[in-house]
């Protein structure tokens, strides 16, 4: 038998609302690759916690090989991580649009100082071909890129296990293959450990040897990874089909559609930060009711493009746009523009700190804040709720937004996003980090928003079999160099 590297054995945690219903076991050996694949809210991240030693317990312990320190042992990155990179507490949603409000935000060079002209650095920048992220100041960075590196920054530490929380999400194909490729290297070069945290069987890639089923805080017995796949019940216990057929939105059917001919039309728009050009003549109209996909890799300039049309960059003011049949600037407030839209993105999810109950972020939708710092009225809030049952997560409506798993968080924002009933919906990576019901269950209630007169969405994702049936124009972004 291979030599055990980690072992959760008999472990229970100290705080109560941290317990699972039996003792967890968890065994991983030299050679395992493992997948902890479960949905969202499982209880995925928890048990990362107790392998890394983060939870308190009032019986059983955790081994770790040689009885080495967890720093040096175990490294994990989560989508929530990104806040340690430069302190982004500090910073806020709409700053990376603001070039003078960035002065102090460092670079990614100066990151890596560290590991500056080390071959191990150059080998992993040119695996990811993200060599040119180096000069950019890291509040630049697209919500992929900021991912790219900070795996390859954890990975410049040579950790024995690295944890990663769906890494998959926010990136594009090519990225997604070059992830995959680098932790099968990786592991074969340096006897690096990987153990996932996936909320779709799909994302299981080939390197894994071995899978830890988890659902509602119960750890199944584990199972070769072949074996897993194969299991139907057993996936379908996990993730059971929910009938969608017969939503029913919350909102006002009686609500007159809206009139305006041109939702936004963009002309010659241009983007440049310093010396990088993001956009550069950029021409694109979008009608009233139109359904559009944005498309483009990692770093093409998608979320520069659509903080343009949600009024959130500046530059807006130095070129030729037009919202809702009136063009920019012609005495129009951007709270104008921004109550007629609906919006949900990866910075947003990132910038939101706010530690308030999940009720309170759906209902801040209304008033276009991360975070709501305005009473709402008891209809408001019973609107809130009403969005909340439709995507299933009315049992989180007093939690603390920061207590939810980082898929629980996204369905609150996505909630956020329709609640004021918008005329244009904008969703930049709506799915991100969703289980394969909640994948399925966001999409039927998109297609259904949808199909009102009136409504119109541009919808950005890296996985094309994602979009939502509506969708019938495409927009399509080049990165530049």
């Amino acid at each position: 038998m291979e030599k055990e590297v980690a072992c959760i054995c008999g472990a229970v945690p100290r705080m109560p609302e941290l317990q699972f219903p039996e003792p967890v076991n968890w065994t991983i050996r030299e050679g395992e690759q493992w997948a902890v694949v479960g949905p969202n809210g499982a209880g995925k991240t928890l048990l990362a916690d107790l392998l890394q030693r983060k939870i308190a317990l009032k019986a059983g312990e955790v081994r770790l090989g040689d009885d080495a320190p967890v720093h040096e042992w175990i490294r994990s990155i989560a989508f929530k991580d990104i806040y340690t990179l430069a302190d982004c507490r500090n910073s806020y949603y709409q700053q990376r649009w603001h070039a003078t409000e960035s002065d102090d935000v460092p670079t990614v060079r100066s990151l890596l100082e560290p590991y500056l002209g080390t071959e191990n650095l150059l080998e992993i920048l040119q695996l990811f071909g993200i060599e040119d992220l180096l000069p950019k100041k890291l509040i630049y960075l697209s919500s992929g890129e900021l991912r790219k590196f900070l795996i390859a920054r954890t990975l410049l530490a040579r950790p024995r296990i690295l944890i990663l929380d769906n890494p998959f999400i926010g990136l594009d194909a090519p990225s997604r293959d070059l992830l995959v490729e680098m932790l099968e290297r990786i592991a074969e070069w340096h006897h690096v450990q990987v153990v996932l945290l996936l909320s779709n069987p799909a994302d299981i890639p080939k390197m894994v040897t071995d899978v830890l089923p988890i659902k509602q805080r119960t750890v199944y017995p584990p199972r070769k990874r072949a074996a897993f796949l194969q299991d139907v019940e057993l996936i379908r216990e996990l993730f059971p089909e929910e009938d969608t057929s017969q939503l029913v939105l919350p909102v006002d059917l009686n609500k007159e559609p809206a009139a305006h001919q041109v939702t936004f039309r963009l002309e010659k728009v241009s983007i440049r930060y310093g010396k990088r050009t993001i956009l550069k003549d950029i021409d694109w109209e979008v009608r009233n009711g139109e359904k559009w996909a944005l498309f483009g890799p990692n770093g093409a300039g998608k979320s520069t493009l659509l903080s343009l049309v949600y009024a959130d960059n500046p530059q807006s003011y130095a070129n030729t746009m037009y919202f809702f049949d009136k063009k920019r600037g012609t005495g129009e407030s951007i709270w104008d523009i921004k109550k007629r839209i609906g919006y949900v993105s990866p910075e947003m999810h990132l910038y939101c700190m706010e530690n308030v109950p999940a009720l309170q972020i759906v209902a801040s939708g209304y008033f276009d804040s991360v975070g709501l710092f305005r009473k709402c009225t008891e209809a408001q809030e019973e609107g809130a709720l009403r969005w909340m049952k439709l995507f299933g997560i009315e049992a989180l409506c007093g939690r603390s937004f920061l207590t939810l798993s980082s898929g629980e968080q996204r369905l609150v924002l996505l909630a956020r996003a329709f609640v004021k009933d918008p005329d244009l919906i904008i969703l930049d990576e709506p799915l991100h980090g969703l289980d394969i019901c909640n994948k399925r269950k966001a999409a039927a209630i998109i297609d259904a928003f949808c199909a009102r007169p009136g409504k119109t969405l541009v919808y950005v994702t890296h996985y094309p079999h994602e979009l939502p049936a509506c969708v019938d124009k495409q927009m399509v972004l080049q990165k530049h160099s």
